[in-house]
């Protein structure tokens, strides 16, 4: 049978006290007032905080954490704000109480606590008990009503309505001067103030309030109230102790909280502002019973977590929280009396004891122990937010300084909410109880120090880091951490599929409403991320716990290193709205954090947190960067790490794992909807073809599965740009990306203020050594960024993002991978306005930038060049699309008359570079154009082929398929080529029309001479009705603007030296070709007449120099073989000598040096300063020519 603990903490037996005189009871009362406390348990010390009352004269009221000692803590720190009602307080006019005396420690002798559960249940050595007798005191609440009305306290807990003794309240109207007056504190005023706190009585029944049996009966038999109670704490603690007993001892039925003012609602449903919304009787008989069920499993656990259960520990609970409560409706009534001793310590002395019981009842000290599934006792107060105002903060700091208690209590809370926000989705109603409530509790402090007691829980948790138990560590870390369920919550359609459900039930509405959608979407996440970086932020400050969360973080980032790579499993990381949270706290955190605190070393520290032993560095090789680093660590002791650099490079790192691959998902889901738009609209477009065929049912069933798939994908869109597309997310990467390239730029520059080129040749180990990703994520982002919203970039950090971009795509040798480069233009080439108008004024910013002006453009001509070779398997293609890329800058750079010039200066300085990306484009110009009008030939046969139906239904259905597929194959590599090739020959116009000299040098004329002619062929030839398709718009095919550009650009060269490559071309020259050009020009009035003429006189000059020629050829064709060039079989005119003692004509070798510089003959290195001029054989050739030209000229 339970027993009761009495007023010093003992235990007696109540049958035995119901059998014991008045005398006899008071006589062993006063022996144990005397008695030797006993020692205290680790059980036992808690208990004893129940009486434990804090010294009203040491310090302010807050935990002294180096004494030990728990002092009260502020009760309006963490608390639900409760209104201030009126409320009606007697005054009384007696005389003021001396000060009560010095509190004194219970003994618990009588004490024996079962260790079997951790509820710590406390049981009788005896075994019976009864209520025994009391005398009562002169202080009741009458039932009857004065006329003048009665006061009523409705309080955030449910309490009802309060009466007020009638003979108070006419004092308190006669005395309204003296009502918060301090020296009217008698006795019976103070007994009067307890009795009303906790609505009990010693002396007779009464409306509302319980009647002590054994307190009256103490006070019956007493003589004064000292043999009564020690002190007012130790008669608070025999009223909770007697009403807790009374409550555990008797029947439900005649339980001291069954009066209908004094129950408790059971179901407290949650307010749209998060408190508790006031139940009425009838609702209450209403309520859902905890152990019903009703739909689905998921609604019933979701009911449960916010349904506080009847039972005899919540009713002692729900006392209590009313008695807390009222203690501060005591003290609004009347501050300045509630402010002076010794009520304030009264008040004080009935919150802590309120508070160290409920403690009690949480760990079922007073009950059965309770299975470890049903000890979310303290759950449902708090998600409801149904706690009085300080009451979590004043139970924290009674339970602190034992953490076994504090785990007692509040591990099942921590579990419960962990649990609760893994079931929770931003699609529910109340996801937002679970992370606030947790939010909360971490913010509690012990007094007016930094330590945080749930924090310090949290982090002993043996999930709150998780080892790795399978391949896929960043799933588990996510699924298995305490924390992984707070870094959940996400909109997108593969982590919460019920979000995109609720907020995109149907069809994607139009961009008005969806523009409302996304705003409700990320108003949601905004208010998750606050509250996980409050979170975060509390786990840092405590200086316990930040050790902890730092390996946290450090695992979150290290066991999700999968996520950059490029064939991603997504079941074996951890989702992007997990990765995506994390990275919103890591913003915040680092927000504030100058780079002058932060260690560029610490990549390379010894105890770096980071792991990049795997990570392509920017220039260095693994190897390299480990001798290094292994070098420095040697040189002496690291520097000690700091919070800002480990926290900077955190977030620079969760950028990289969080924010890029999203992007890559989100452009992926672009792509994958154009695709799905293009083959739909193509099998719709060719219905009437295979309507009606045996076609038609799998086309049929094609279209309703691209449908199903695009309705899906643009979701999946609509969900990814509610988060990615955030105007406050990208702002803030954006900040943070402008102070990682501030870091980069101070790592060349070192440190200067102001940016310069050129650069030292080498870069610096420090920077060499970093990984490859820090540019490449920077230029990403920016791409994205770019591309759909550019007006972010009206930022202050812009203009050290262009000079980022403008020293590194001058300086490509500091960056080994030359493709990380071609980002960097791509970023140009996008910005371009002829690409997209909006981002005008960026290009005009970039291209405007001091440094722009006088080097973009000559490192735009040496990166053409230097892409020719990558070491990629796919270099061929990749550098038709970078060049395409310069191309486009370069049309808009030569509108510009600043770069216009440097262009100019850079071709009339003779410097190689110039020439070497002329031969380039010439290079460009002949593949791609030839491709293209080879594609356009297969084009047209199989356009050809599908008109002739008989010809065409011959085919078998497996050839029939075969040529389709051929035909888009073709049409794709068209479109590609042509667009390239057009670029190309437009440059070429605008090259050659205001910088002709460099094309004139006779490496370059032949090989141009012979790409035009050849091209001119195509055009004007007789196959070129080959090249007639069908809808050649589509293809980007326009033979009469390329037909003016090409002869524009005979007429632009129209020299000498020019007239003689042409004529020179033996592949492709023909007089008719040219006849043929001004025919079709003529008639397409593709130029004017005074241009035609311009054309037919150059043309007329090239036949000339074309038949001289031919009788040249035959003067020479007995010519020595010494005398000719090995490769071209012609007679050299400039012979020189290689390394080899090959002997090559000078035009030929070099015009083979511009591809390749190796010796066409060994394939050893060979440069043109290696080139020795073969003076005595030149003399001998010329001699021979001489000779040779006499013989001619003779009759």
């Amino acid at each position: 049978r339970l027993l009761i603990i009495d007023s010093l903490g003992q235990l007696i037996n109540c049958d035995e006290m119901s059998e014991l005189s008045q005398e006899e009871i008071r006589r062993r009362r006063l022996a144990r007032l005397g008695g030797v406390p006993q020692p205290e348990t680790a059980e036992s010390a808690e208990i004893s905080a129940v009486t434990n009352h804090t010294n009203p004269h040491h310090g302010d009221g807050h935990a002294d954490i180096d004494s030990g000692e728990v002092m009260s803590t502020d009760s309006e720190s963490m608390a639900v704000p409760v209104p201030a009602l009126p409320l009606a307080v007697a005054q009384d006019n007696d005389d003021e109480l001396m000060p009560a005396p010095a509190p004194r420690l219970p003994t618990l002798e009588a004490m024996d606590i079962d260790h079997s559960a951790d509820s710590g249940t406390v049981r009788s050595r005896s075994g019976s008990h009864s209520a025994s007798g009391a005398q009562s005191m002169d202080i009741s609440i009458p039932s009857e009503k004065s006329s003048g009305g009665q006061s009523q306290v409705d309080v955030d807990s449910g309490i009802e309505n309060m009466e007020i003794e009638e003979a108070e309240k006419r004092v308190r109207s006669n005395s309204e001067a003296s009502k918060d007056s301090g020296s009217d504190l008698t006795e019976e005023t103070l007994l009067g103030a307890i009795c009303r706190i906790f609505r009990v009585s010693w002396k007779e029944h009464g409306q509302d309030v319980i009647l002590l049996p054994q307190i009256q009966a103490l006070f019956a038999s007493a003589k004064n109230t000292s043999e009564v109670f020690v002190d007012y704490e130790d008669l608070i603690n025999q009223v909770i102790m007697e009403v807790v007993i009374l409550s555990v001892d008797t029947a439900s039925e005649k339980s001291p909280f069954a009066s209908k003012l004094l129950a408790k609602q059971t179901d407290v449903p949650l307010s749209p502002t998060g408190g508790t919304t006031p139940q009425s009787d009838d609702t209450a008989a209403t309520a859902t019973p905890t152990n019903q069920t009703s739909g689905t499993v998921s609604e019933v656990r979701a009911i449960d977590r916010f349904t506080i259960e009847q039972c005899r520990e919540t009713d002692i609970l729900n006392y209590l929280f009313e008695c807390f409560d009222r203690v501060g409706i005591e003290e609004r009534s009347a501050p300045k009396r509630c402010s002076t001793p010794p009520m304030n310590e009264i008040l004080k002395s009935i919150r802590v004891q309120c508070v160290s019981y409920a403690s009690l009842v949480l760990r079922g000290v007073f009950t059965e122990p309770r299975p470890a599934k049903d000890t979310y006792l303290l759950l449902p107060y708090i998600l409801c937010r149904n706690l009085p105002r300080g009451f979590l903060p004043e139970l924290v700091n009674v339970l602190h300084q034992d953490p076994h208690s504090l785990q007692a209590v509040f591990k099942p809370v921590m579990l419960g909410l962990m649990q609760q926000m893994k079931e929770c989705s931003i699609g529910d109603e109340n996801y937002k109880e679970p992370i606030m409530c947790f939010s909360e509790l971490c913010e509690i402090r012990c007094g007016q120090s930094s330590t945080r007691p749930i924090c310090n829980l949290v982090t002993s948790l043996s999930s709150w880091l998780p080892d790795a138990l399978s391949k896929g560590v960043g799933r588990e870390l996510q699924e298995l951490s305490f924390l992984g369920a707070f870094c959940s919550p996400s909109v997108f359609v593969d982590d919460d599929a019920k979000c995109s459900e609720r907020f995109l039930p149907g069809q994607i509405p139009g961009p008005d409403s969806l523009f409302l959608i996304h705003t409700s979407m990320r108003q949601s996440l905004e208010f998750i991320r606050d509250e996980l970086f409050k979170i975060f932020h509390a786990l840092l400050v405590n200086s316990s716990t930040r050790e902890s969360t730092l390996a946290y973080i450090a695992a979150a980032i290290n066991r999700n290193s999968k996520r950059s790579q490029m064939q991603l499993d997504y079941t074996s990381v951890s989702s992007d709205g997990f990765m995506l949270n994390l990275l919103s706290v890591l913003q915040q955190l680092s927000v504030k954090i100058k780079l002058n605190k932060v260690d560029k070393m610490y990549l390379y520290h010894p105890r770096c947190r980071l792991d990049i032993s795997t990570d392509t560095r920017l220039r260095a090789s693994r190897h390299h960067a480990s001798q290094w680093v292994l070098e420095i660590n040697q040189q002496g002791p690291p520097q000690e790490i700091k919070f800002p650099t480990e926290c900077y490079y955190f977030t620079l790192h969760c950028h990289h794992l969080a924010l890029l691959p999203t992007i890559k998902r989100y452009s992926h889901s672009l792509r994958g909807i154009r695709e799905m738009k293009r083959m739909l609209d193509e099998i719709q477009q060719d219905e009437p073809s295979w309507k009606g065929t045996s076609l038609a049912p799998r086309n049929k069933q094609i279209m309703e599965r691209l449908k199903s798939q695009l309705k899906r994908f643009m979701r999946v869109k609509a969900c990814l740009e509610a988060c990615l597309l955030d105007d406050k997310l990208l702002r803030k990467c954006l900040q943070f990306y402008g102070s990682v390239i501030s870091l980069l730029l101070s790592l060349v520059l070192h440190d200067a203020e102001t940016p310069s080129l050129p650069l030292p040749p080498e870069p610096p180990m420090v920077f060499s050594c970093l990984p490859e990703y820090y540019i490449e994520d920077v230029a990403e982002f920016l791409l994205a960024v770019i591309q759909h919203v550019p007006f972010i970039l009206d930022d202050p950090c812009l203009s050290d993002i262009i000079a980022f971009l403008i020293v590194f795509i001058c300086s490509p040798s500091y960056i080994g991978n030359p493709y990380l480069v071609a980002k960097l233009v791509e970023l140009i080439f996008i910005a371009s306005p002829h690409v997209q108008g909006r981002t005008q004024h960026i290009f005009h910013t970039i291209v405007s930038h001091p440094l722009a002006l006088a080097n973009l453009a000559p490192a735009l001509m040496r990166f053409y060049t230097d892409i020719e070779t990558t070491g990629s398997n796919s270099e061929f293609y990749d550098k038709f699309n970078i060049r395409f890329h310069i191309s486009i800058i370069f049309k808009s750079l030569w509108k510009l008359p600043t770069h216009q010039t440097a262009i100019r200066q850079q071709s009339e300085s003779g410097s190689n570079d110039f020439v070497r990306f002329v031969n380039m484009l010439i290079n460009d110009a002949t593949f791609l154009l030839d491709e293209s009008l080879d594609c356009l030939k297969r084009i047209r046969d199989t356009q050809e082929l599908m008109k002739d139906k008989q010809s065409w239904n011959l085919l078998s259905k497996e050839d029939q398929e075969t040529k389709q597929r051929q035909l888009n194959s073709d049409e794709r590599q068209c479109r590609s080529y042509l667009t390239l090739a057009n670029e190309t020959v437009e440059m070429f116009h605008y090259l050659t029309r205001d910088t002709p000299k460099p094309f004139l040098r006779a490496e370059l004329a032949d090989r141009l001479a012979a790409m035009l002619n050849f091209n001119l062929q195509q055009l004007c030839g007789p196959k070129c009705n080959d090249l007639r398709v069908e809808n050649r718009e589509k293809y980007g095919f326009e033979p009469r603007r390329t037909l003016d550009l090409l002869t524009d650009i005979y007429i632009h060269l129209n020299c000498e030296e020019f007239a003689k490559a042409v004529a020179n071309d033996e592949r492709s020259y023909r007089a008719g070709i040219f006849q043929e050009a001004v025919k079709t020009m003529r008639k397409s009035m593709i130029k004017t007449e005074a241009e035609i003429e311009k054309f037919v006189k150059l043309a007329e000059h090239i036949e000339e120099i074309h038949a001289a020629r031919l009788r040249q050829e035959e003067d020479y064709i007995d010519a020595p073989d010494e005398f000719k060039d090995p490769l071209m079989d012609t007679v050299m005119s400039d012979p020189v000598y290689l390394p080899s003692g090959t002997v090559m004509d000078r035009p030929i070798i070099m015009r083979h040096l511009l591809n390749s510089n190796t010796d066409p003959f060994s394939r050893q290195p060979l440069t043109e300063d290696m080139l020795t001029a073969a003076t005595d054989l030149k003399r001998k050739i010329d001699q021979w020519k001489d000779v040779r030209s006499k013989k001619m000229k003779r009759p």
